[in-house]
C-alpha cells in the first residue's frame, strides 16, 4: 500500500486530495486491496473493481473495470466508447455526488463478490 500512497503524493492539489481520499475509502470503508497497474492504482477484491487514474485538466478519473455490467441507473458513469469500461471524471471533493457514487460501488463490489469475472476475449488458436 506504501507504493501506492507513494505515487498518490507525486501530485499536487487536487488531483492529489480526490486520489487520497477515494483511496482511504476504497482501502479503509470497503476494505479493498490495492496495486499499481499500468502506472494508476488499482483497487480489487476477488478481482478488479475499480482504479484512478490522473487526466488533463487536474481530473481525475474513477473507473470500474466491469461498468457495462452495472445498471449505471444514475446515470452518471460514461463509457468514452469502451465496451467494458464505465468512468467519471471528478475535478473535486466538493463536485462528487457521494451517495450516487457510493450505490456505484456498492453494486461494483457486490457483482465482484458474487459474480466472477468471465473474459469477453475470444481464445486465440494455436
Amino acid at each position: 500500500m506504501l507504493e501506492v500512497e507513494n505515487l498518490i503524493y507525486q501530485y499536487d492539489g487536487r488531483q492529489r486530495e480526490v486520489m487520497l481520499h477515494f483511496h482511504s475509502l476504497f482501502t479503509n470503508h470497503y476494505n479493498l486491496t490495492c496495486k499499481i497497474t499500468f502506472n494508476n492504482p488499482c483497487y480489487y477484491g476477488k478481482s478488479w473493481v475499480c482504479y484512478l487514474k490522473p487526466i488533463k485538466e487536474n481530473k481525475i478519473e474513477l473507473a470500474f473495470f466491469r461498468g457495462n455490467e452495472l445498471s449505471n441507473n444514475q446515470g452518471l458513469l460514461k463509457s468514452n466508447g469502451r465496451k467494458q469500461l464505465l468512468s467519471i471524471d471528478i475535478e473535486n471533493l466538493e463536485s462528487v455526488p457521494h451517495q450516487t457514487l457510493n450505490e456505484i460501488l456498492h453494486e461494483a463490489i457486490l457483482l465482484d463478490k458474487t459474480k466472477p469475472y468471465e473474459s469477453k476475449r475470444k481464445p486465440t488458436k494455436r
